[in-house]
């Protein structure tokens, strides 16, 4: 869509549009509404501005970004959102060519623009690139160690700060605002640069006059920050005024230099209900737009909802539990706790390394620290795992929340990996609860057990029905029911699975195993039920590369017992898609009537 002709009016009406479509498709679909509502005037500014044909648009974390799909020829198709076989709720070089990085995960953004800056340099193209990035993901270390650079190599870039929680720009008020317009305009930045100018003209004593009063000047402007980095300044700017924001990109464009620009907006803006601070909003399924009522009601308490009440009630009882989450304490369960117990539960915003190696010497001072992250978001705290928990056998928990098939997230946020990544680090130790009375009992264990642990589970409610299972002990297993010839073996979530599947076989009667820890793995019990059962199939909601199937294939061959056949129900080796969780293990030949065909198959096959 070709806006560039458009007058301030018509961009406006453009804009109350584009809310409308995304408020309507957001309310049917689910996905992310306040941030991204509140960010459609800073998109539709910056297609007006700047070329979307050639410079690299790139939206932090990209959940913000519905505004530019509607702008980038998707609006008929915009209905799919989030849908299996649908359009991303993520930007997507897949989807369109307007889409510049694939993103899902936050603080980025400044980095892609950097490598994006060096690229054109390089080339001696005449493009810029343009970040969008939101306060919030100012708090991840990422971000300063791209400014470091850019401040340093001078890229231009320009870096549209989306300030949308007021964290930066409460303390200053209208005397900075006052002062913010004054820098963003042509006469202001005219005369900063023939001021620098004159002062290399006239030697050390003048720049040391002219350096102390501007950072007298600076003082009262939120810009001394960014200044310091070495980079331009310009803000707050009212992030909803089109005039103004047109106004400011045009001159930020014309400096050919790495700039920020402080934009102020509201969450939810256009839609009365969700505008302000609240995290609710951030992420919603399906829900009335008359009252905001959400239409899915689950009756199944979720995995999350499980952790987060025992875990409060554990607390209670042992004052020496801690715990951390990383901009997620409603995701993680842990608000409750965090308003409870505020010296003992901490969020730290978008850091998962601090996160995780500060949680290291609380259980070396003799504190019981419970890391609550979710799965795909760990991944950006592997080393400090590694370098700052295992390397030290520290007894921190890694309460790991979204393990497996996220639905509508897709791609970036799918809870895959975990398994594999944990395995191979010395001294961490993983296990997975099947169902309700499983995960307290897994908590109860990790209370006392002073080593690394990752317990995963999954999003939304377990697949088992709830019934009481045994106290876990290290590396045990639990044999569920006995069978002929043939073994399940489960592995979290997946022993539901495995259930499921055994209800949908006719003629076969396989023993279910809750294998409980994929490390270490219960040896006896494998030995011993190689001699009775030659076929084995594993079921567990992580990636086949590296996860329980491998972990049990190298046990079996250093065992040199050769003759049990494995197959295993776990994800193959690529990314996996968005759409309805139900949709998406279809796609993948998951879901129990599937797997159930595949063994009848199988089984026939090999006689």
């Amino acid at each position: 869509m070709n806006i560039k002709d458009y007058s301030i009016d018509e961009l406006k009406k453009l804009a109350s549009e584009i809310r409308e479509k995304i408020l309507v498709t957001v309310s049917k679909n689910g996905g992310h509404l306040s941030s991204t509502l509140g960010a459609v005037d800073l998109i539709v500014a910056m297609h007006y501005v700047f070329d979307v044909e050639k410079d690299p648009f790139i939206f932090d974390v990209s959940h913000q970004a519905y505004a530019h799909k509607l702008l980038t020829n998707r609006w008929d198709e915009f209905d799919t959102l989030r849908q299996f076989g649908g359009i991303c709720g993520y930007t997507s070089p897949k989807e369109s060519e307007y889409d510049y990085y694939k993103a899902g995960h936050s603080s980025t953004s400044i980095s892609l623009a950097v490598g994006a800056a060096k690229a054109i340099k390089l080339k001696n193209e005449d493009r810029i690139p343009v970040a969008l990035i939101g306060d919030g993901s100012m708090s991840a270390g990422m971000v300063y160690e791209a400014l470091n650079e850019l401040g340093d190599r001078k890229y231009p870039v320009v870096i549209i700060l989306n300030d949308n929680e007021m964290s930066i720009a409460k303390p200053i008020g209208a005397i900075s605002r006052y002062l913010s317009k004054k820098m963003a305009s042509p006469f202001y930045q005219k005369f900063k640069k023939r001021i620098e100018n004159l002062v290399e003209q006239m030697g050390d004593g003048a720049t040391y006059m002219a350096k102390r009063f501007e950072e007298s000047f600076k003082l009262i402007t939120p810009g001394v920050f960014f200044e310091e980095f070495g980079l331009e300044y310009i803000g707050p700017v009212d992030g909803h005024d089109l005039e103004s924001l047109i106004e400011t990109f045009k001159i930020a464009k014309e400096l050919k230099k790495p700039v920020v620009i402080h934009t102020q907006t509201i969450k939810g803006k256009g839609y009365t209900i969700a505008e302000g601070p609240k995290e609710h909003w951030h992420g919603v399924g399906p829900f009335d737009i008359n009252s905001g009522k959400s239409l899915k009601n689950s009756s199944k308490k979720s995995a999350t909802a499980i952790y987060g009440e025992y875990l409060l009630e554990l607390s209670k009882k042992y004052e020496n539990i801690v715990g951390v989450t990383a901009a997620m304490p409603g995701g993680t369960g842990l608000s409750k706790l965090i308003e409870q117990f505020p010296d003992r539960f901490w969020d730290v915003a978008i850091a998962e390394q601090h996160a995780v190696t500060s949680m290291g010497p609380l259980a070396k001072e003799g504190f019981k620290p419970f890391c609550t992250i979710y799965s795909t978001f760990l991944q950006r705290g592997y080393d400090q795992v590694i370098h700052d928990i295992c390397l030290m056998d520290l007894g921190v928990v890694f309460a790991i929340d979204r393990a497996g098939i996220v639905g509508e997230d897709g791609e970036t946020h799918q809870g895959a990996f975990d398994v594999s990544y944990l395995r191979a680090i010395p001294n961490m130790h993983l296990a997975a609860p099947f169902n309700e009375d499983s995960f307290k009992k897994i908590l109860d264990f990790a209370i006392s057990f002073n080593r690394p642990l990752a317990i995963r589970y999954p999003r939304g409610a377990f697949i088992s029905e709830d019934f009481e299972v045994p106290e876990y002990e290290l590396g045990k297993s639990h044999l569920i029911e006995d069978g002929e010839e043939i073994l399940f073996i489960g592995y979290g979530n997946g022993v539901g699975r495995a259930i499921a599947t055994k209800k949908e076989l006719q003629t076969i009667n396989p023993a279910i195993l809750d294998l409980r820890f994929v490390k270490p793995l219960d040896k006896d019990r494998l030995r011993e039920l190689s001699k009775s059962y030659k076929r084995w199939y594993v079921f567990s909601d992580s990636a086949k590369m590296g996860g329980v199937a491998s972990a049990i294939e190298e046990f079996l061959q250093d065992e040199n017992i050769l003759d049990i056949k494995v197959d295993t129900f776990e994800y193959e080796d690529n990314f996996i898609t968005h759409g309805k969780t139900e949709l998406v293990e279809e796609s993948l030949g998951l879901l129990p009537y599937q797997i159930a065909k595949k063994i009848q198959n199988n089984i026939k096959g090999s006689k």
